[in-house]
């Protein structure tokens, strides 16, 4: 198979790329900032809010799936523009579409958010969020929409919040809960998915909703660290308007899938 990678370069890309290639795939990677930086993918560079450009690009590689993950949290055309570019792009190919979407896109509340839930969102990244998933679901309602939560790993940006708070430079919020995925997993989940027919918003996320407080911790524990100086708040004492609770029902994904979602307290024991 030959797999597009759009946003090869970013944590979740890179490892999309790294599993892809070990399995025999064919794999183009395209980066914008930074670089892709894994063995046998051809990297190529994209700006996804040029419109012709990601057609043009497209109509080149000819892949036969797309793995769309782009996104840049304070910027629309980035993150909504741009994936309906790629689908665009995706749909005049015929590539199967896999577009990485966010529990970003909820409001926020105490029961576990199912997928076919529509979006709620209160802030301005989670709206962008969701207008990306209805212009991609307009163009190719074949397409499968991830809806992803806090994605940790070795390298994460997640995990090293949690080691700045540790430190007494960052706050971890108490009132913000969500179901944490490890990288390996989630990239091996996407990976799957390019081969399946499944279509439309799927929560594809760790089985454990934790705040992120109680992650600083599970991060402490894990790494032998003082929690005694873990610097805690509240969004809500802290003026954000964000969501809240977020949690996830992941099960329709677990049947689905061969690959093991692990939840946070798993992944981060012994």
């Amino acid at each position: 198979m030959r797999l597009l990678v759009v946003g090869a370069s970013g944590f979740l890309g890179g490892e999309v790329c790294r599993q892809a290639v070990t399995a025999g795939e064919r794999v183009v990677g395209t980066y914008h900032a930074g670089a892709v930086a894994v063995p046998g993918v051809a990297a190529r560079w994209l700006d996804v809010t040029d419109r012709s450009a990601v057609r043009a690009l497209l109509a080149e590689v000819r892949p036969d799936a797309v793995i769309a993950t782009p996104y840049r949290y304070d910027d629309w055309s980035v993150t909504a523009d741009g994936a309906a570019h790629v689908a665009y792009a995706a749909a005049e190919v015929g590539a199967r579409l896999v577009h990485l979407s966010s529990d970003a896109l909820h409001a926020g509340r105490p029961t576990p958010y199912r997928d076919d839930e529509p979006p709620t969102p209160v802030f301005p990244y989670g709206a962008a969020k969701a207008a990306a998933e209805t212009a991609v679901r307009a163009i190719d309602p074949a397409a499968v929409l991830v809806r992803t939560s806090l994605i940790v790993g070795e390298g994460s940006k997640q995990i090293q919040l949690c080691l700045d708070a540790l430190a007494g430079r960052a706050t971890l919020f108490t009132d913000e809960l969500r179901c944490p995925v490890d990288v390996r997993d989630l990239a091996a989940a996407v990976l799957e998915l390019t081969r399946s027919e499944v279509a439309g918003p799927l929560n594809v996320a760790g089985p454990e909703a934790v705040s992120r407080a109680e992650m600083g911790l599970l991060v402490a524990a894990r790494l032998g660290l003082d929690p005694a100086g873990l610097k805690t708040g509240t969004s809500v004492g802290a003026g954000l308007h964000r969501p809240t609770e977020v949690r996830l029902d992941s099960s329709r994904a677990a049947e689905l899938l061969r690959t093991r979602l692990r939840g946070i307290s798993e992944l981060l024991a012994g």
